[in-house]
């Protein structure tokens, strides 16, 4: 029997039908449908269910069997990407090609069978807890909140205290946030007692492409005139990121190297980025944004705790017919 929860047959429904199965799933799960949205991008789309819960909100992702990893170009990079390339090779003395160069970085090529899910369409934040500037633990800090009024009255909009406290500015209101350690394994177990879970390496491969043959989701390189975090011009600010919109199931995901997204494994592990070393370390926005690639090998942590700056989780549920 054909399941209408895997990608070739849910595209084959119609919207009542999918209506229908959706709200069947949020009774299941216990969210609040929405209702069916489409989502385009890169040349590909999907008409699926978007749900709330606790604030968060939730898009519904079919199963489907895809390959994954990566061992050669499809379409090859432009002169623009080549350059670049090069031009760390020429800094390094590399003398391999660049299929070689990018893929000693690539996980490898298999296929993997994912099942349906409802995924978390944002990156959330961990260890972060927002306070009352009256909070005790704040104003028994008055250094922290000497150093936030500096900030504020020379008109910055935030200020990052590491591993202590957090102040930062939206729509003319200052909020404040303290500083908690987290550990994989205790984050693990909060998101087990909500219901949710971390989305494996393979399946956070298939979130961000979906299957895709080339490099990126779009195709083998970065394209010209890209608006990216950490390159673009102050004259673009405002104008939104090419990388942090819906993607072709509706999820922001792989759009700042600087955010690792943590992904389940045995041992603490990320995927979508690096932290920020390629770019930190002056490399170009291919090099600074290959880890962003939905078919780059998971870094490994080097130990439990998290870093709340630089990492960052995606909720998931399993779902089963």
């Amino acid at each position: 029997m054909n399941n209408p929860l895997l990608r070739p047959y849910f595209e084959k429904l119609t919207e009542r039908d999918k209506t229908a199965l959706m709200q069947e799933m949020a009774d299941r799960y216990g969210l609040q449908f929405k209702g069916l949205q489409r989502f385009c991008r890169w040349d590909r789309s999907c008409t699926t269910g978007v749900f709330e819960k606790g604030g968060r909100e939730f898009v519904f992702v079919p199963g489907d069997t895809v390959t994954i990893g990566w061992e050669r170009f499809e379409t090859g990079l432009d002169e623009e990407n080549l350059e670049e390339l090069y031009d760390v090779f020429e800094e390094y003395e590399y003398k391999g090609t660049p299929e070689e160069f990018i893929g000693e970085d690539m996980a490898p090529v298999r296929q993997v069978t994912v099942a349906p899910m409802l995924a978390g369409r944002k990156l959330e934040e961990i260890g972060w807890e927002p306070v009352s500037f009256q909070d005790p633990r704040l104003l028994e800090h008055p250094d922290w909140l000497q150093a936030f009024q500096e900030h504020q009255r020379a008109g910055m909009r935030g200020l990052n205290l590491a591993g202590c406290a957090r102040f930062h500015c939206t729509d003319g209101r200052w909020e404040a946030f303290l500083y908690h350690d987290v550990t994989y394994d205790e984050l693990k177990e909060l998101l087990n007692r909500q219901g949710f879970s971390l989305p494996t390496a393979d399946e956070w491969a298939y979130l961000c492409g979906g299957g895709c043959r080339t490099l990126f989701p779009w195709g083998d390189g970065l394209k010209s005139g890209m608006h990216l975090y950490h390159f673009s011009e102050a004259a673009d600010a405002g104008r939104p990121y090419d990388m942090e919109e819906p993607n072709f199931f509706g999820l922001s995901i792989a759009y700042d190297p600087y955010k690792q997204e943590l992904v389940e494994a045995d041992a603490a592990a990320t995927c979508g980025g690096d932290g920020g070393c390629c770019i930190c370390g002056g490399e170009g926005p291919l090099l600074g944004y290959l880890p962003c690639s939905p078919h780059r090998k998971p870094e490994i942590q080097e130990d439990d705790v998290l870093d709340n700056d630089f990492h960052f989780y995606r909720p998931i549920i399993r779902v089963w017919q």
